[in-house]
């Protein structure tokens, strides 16, 4: 067997990497697990200062690791960038508040008597990561788990081997412990085994939901901690005070960026009926004018293809049928032309309930306008999708999008502002959308345990 990744830009093959056998896999499971006991007994001060050392690494390898996310993943060469800045900027902020976030607290028992409370590592971490953001949804799991004193062992999408390959290597010159990470060259059908193996504590899964619950089953089984990042068909709600002029750029970029292939992108415009029209038409305009696309390699280039063929293909059924029920195409809703994974900048409006692009997540560059008459049926409609990740609510009235936003099923709610994640912010989802938090303290403490030393 092999993994093999395909271009998004013409579908040719890229690489192909031979899958290890059992005997290569169980060798580097045990390298891993001498090198983490090494790396647990360094100081979190001295964890802290490796990971400040690997942000000026990537800074300095951001052209090459940028280039690599482009060819391999199809993102535009700017995203690509920013993911490694990103990247950087994570291991930055661990670094300066890990006292903060992994530090001992000092408390006290009913009785008076002094109580430490400390968070020690839980082992090796099992990270299970999807293509979409090769580098940036490996170091959100990783970084913070790492500085915790954990090992990390990461089964990436096959599709990104060679990204995965890259931050092998780049973790063990910035980190300077050379098995405390690894990157497995395992296909899906080996995942059971490693979630088996005695030194694996831990598994973080991102991805679709069905392979999510799967992954959740075994590590069920093995008695181990498990965190689930799935799907997400998050609403951008506009409410009819809301302020155009700071709206549709916002829902611009939280549509189409990455070609909107991000779990926590806005997917359902839920708009008030009376600025609909004007939200269509203003939104219409940088749909057309900027969302050309072409090389993803190219400077010039403003829209890049989705990461596959089968995305790509999958999304387009899911318009056709919400077409056929009908909604209506105000741009765009085709494939591209051959023979790159493109899809055209899209906007399906009057989506209904029984629509595809009602029910159903949307991974791609479509926004589909859901028109509401007042502020409890957007309510009731942002909450008809069991999956949510973020949500972005829109309105004059702060107090007002407050209200709604606390009435909303989710992990996080921006108000008047496109979701994002950042460092300092805990991320997750709720429901079917999966259950653990990623970044901020409680992400950073959630591959920790919990030991309080009682003095008596």
């Amino acid at each position: 067997m092999a993994l093999r990744s395909t271009s998004p830009l013409d579908g040719s093959t890229l690489s192909v990497f031979r899958e290890w056998n059992g005997y290569k896999l169980r060798e580097a499971l045990d390298a891993v697990e001498q090198g983490t006991a090494e790396w647990r007994d360094l100081p979190l001060a001295g964890r802290a200062e490796r990971l400040s050392q690997l942000a000026g690494l990537l800074r300095s390898d951001s052209a090459e690791l940028s280039r690599l996310i482009t060819f391999e993943m199809g993102k535009l060469r700017s995203e690509s960038l920013q993911e490694v800045e990103d990247c950087a900027r994570l291991c930055e902020h661990l670094a300066r508040t890990a006292g903060d976030y992994l530090g001992h607290e000092q408390l006290a028992d009913s009785a008076g008597h002094r109580v430490l409370l400390e968070r020690p590592p839980l082992g090796i971490l099992l990270a299970i990561t999807p293509r979409y953001a090769p580098f940036w949804l490996v170091f959100r799991v990783a970084m913070p788990a790492l500085l915790a004193g954990n090992g990390v062992v990461l089964k990436h999408a096959g599709a990104v081997t060679q990204c995965a390959l890259a931050i092998d290597e780049l973790l063990r010159e910035g980190l300077g412990a050379s098995d405390t990470f690894r990157a497995l060259q395992i296909s899906a059908a080996q995942v059971p085994s490693v979630i088996a193996a005695p030194m694996v504590s831990a598994v973080s899964f991102c991805g679709s939901g069905r392979a999510g619950r799967e992954v959740a089953a075994l590590a069920g089984e093995e008695g181990k901690k498990v965190t689930l990042h799935l799907g997400g068909s998050d609403p951008f709600i506009i409410l009819d005070d809301a302020d155009l002029e700071r709206a549709v750029p916002a829902a611009f970029a939280a549509r189409f960026a990455n070609a909107g292939q991000r779990a926590a992108a806005a997917k359902r415009f839920i708009v008030a009926e009376q600025l609909a029209d004007d939200f269509v038409e203003r939104l219409l305009a940088p749909v057309e004018s900027e969302l050309i696309y072409g090389d993803p390699m190219h400077e010039e280039t403003r829209f890049a293809p989705l990461a596959s063929h089968e995305l790509r293909d999958r999304l387009h059924r899911q318009v056709s049928g919400s077409r056929t029920q009908g909604a209506r195409v105000v741009t765009g809703c085709m494939p591209g032309e051959p023979p790159g994974a493109f899809y055209q900048g899209s906007i399906l409006d009057h989506v209904s309930p029984g629509m595809p692009a009602y029910d159903e997540e949307l991974f791609g560059p479509v926004a589909a306008i859901i028109r509401v008459t007042d502020e409890a049926e957007a309510i009731a409609i942002a909450n008809h999708a069991p999956i949510g990740i973020g949500a972005s609510v829109w309105s004059g009235d702060t107090e007002r999008a407050l209200r709604v936003g606390r009435a909303l099923r989710c992990g996080q709610v921006y108000i008047n502002a496109p979701v994002a994640e950042d460092p300092a912010i805990p991320t997750g989802g709720v429901g079917p959308s999966g259950f653990g938090r990623l970044l901020g303290g409680p992400g950073c403490r959630e591959f920790t345990g919990t030991k309080s030393l009682i003095f008596g």
